[in-house]
């Protein structure tokens, strides 16, 4: 790899400036050959044949093409992809790994505001927030008196399920907090979180989080039957996938009033018009901005940088995706 090595920008144009502002495009002109202007959008563009053919590292984010044995072989010299947003499966092939690229995410950088909204979630639902002001709205007057004593954090227990990147943030941002905390996930132990069974999680808690990866193993994790299993009031909090939940047999639970959901990712997505989600008072809906958004964006873009000065002093990637990697996470 060259001292600084020759890199072009991969994505939609109009990510770029909010992944990379100012400052941090300076320190990029210092770790590699760059143009700033210059952004593929399409591999297969003519103007983009000279700058792939010099191209060593590729710094992706969304709307980054395939990376598939075509564009490859339009580009020898490539020897590392570094990616300013969270999963890399939508670009990375199997012609990737043939050549033996070295594959970075700024997953861990993206999982910090997703964290983030699922400890605030997870308070403000264990302090009744949600229902308390949908019927103060609906109402328009209250008594200390009408607030259920049921409400509060104090002891209150919550389940994590899936170890993923964002689940071990949640659990670590969660522990200063008087919370029981159990755990669901059948590849990963964490020191100190009592772990039980998925059956046993969402039996015993008053609030479940979905952290697990979308899978065929994990679709519709939570199907009618183990809905079923919650206990009377209890909240469902997805910041994950949408298919991990049936959404159908969610809503019908959601009908009887018997729990409540705060959804930040939904099967489908966005949801139709038509969905009974959005009329639902117990159903809290928010359009996928759990993840990186706005200012936190540029805390990617500083991730990606901090790789790329790994790999050009010759350092292990922090934050390396390898082939295994894919079939287990996001």
């Amino acid at each position: 790899m060259s001292p600084r090595p020759k890199a072009l920008f991969a994505m939609r144009e109009e990510h770029l400036a909010p992944l990379f502002p100012a400052p941090l495009l300076r320190r990029l002109d210092t770790l590699a050959d760059i143009d700033v202007t210059l952004v593929a959008e399409r591999f297969d563009d003519p103007g983009m044949a000279l700058a792939l053919a010099e191209t060593e590292i590729l710094i992706t984010g969304w709307g980054c093409p395939p990376l598939d044995e075509a564009v490859l072989a339009a580009a020898p010299r490539l020897r590392g992809v570094l990616h300013a947003a969270g999963s890399v499966k939508s670009l990375v092939t199997p012609a990737c790994w043939e050549r033996g690229l070295l594959i970075s995410t700024a997953a861990e950088a993206n999982a910090v505001p997703v964290a983030e909204y699922t400890v605030a979630a997870v308070l403000l639902a264990g302090k009744g927030v949600f229902a308390l002001s949908e019927r103060y709205r609906r109402e328009r007057s209250f008594t200390l008196a009408q607030i259920q004593p049921s409400i509060g954090n104090n002891g209150r227990t919550v389940g994590i399920v899936g170890a993923s990147r964002i689940g071990r943030k949640v659990i670590e941002l969660l522990t200063p907090y008087d919370l029981d905390l159990c755990l669901y996930d059948p590849y990963t132990r964490i020191p100190g979180i009592r772990q039980v069974s998925l059956e046993e999680l969402l039996r015993r808690s008053d609030i479940v989080s979905l952290h697990a990866p979308a899978t065929e193993e994990t679709r519709h994790m939570l199907d009618r039957e183990r809905l079923a299993l919650l206990p009377d009031g209890a909240v469902v909090i997805n910041t994950a996938r949408g298919s991990l939940v049936d959404t159908g047999a969610l809503v019908a639970e959601l009908k009887t009033g018997r729990l409540s959901a705060i959804l930040d990712v939904t099967e489908p997505e966005p949801l139709p018009p038509s969905s009974p989600l959005f009329d639902l008072p117990n159903a809290f809906l928010t359009p996928h901005i759990a993840g990186s958004h706005g200012n936190e964006l540029s805390r990617m873009g500083a991730a990606v940088l901090d790789e790329l000065e790994r790999l050009t002093a010759g350092l292990p990637l922090a934050h390396q995706v390898t082939h295994d990697d894919l079939e287990r996470v996001a």
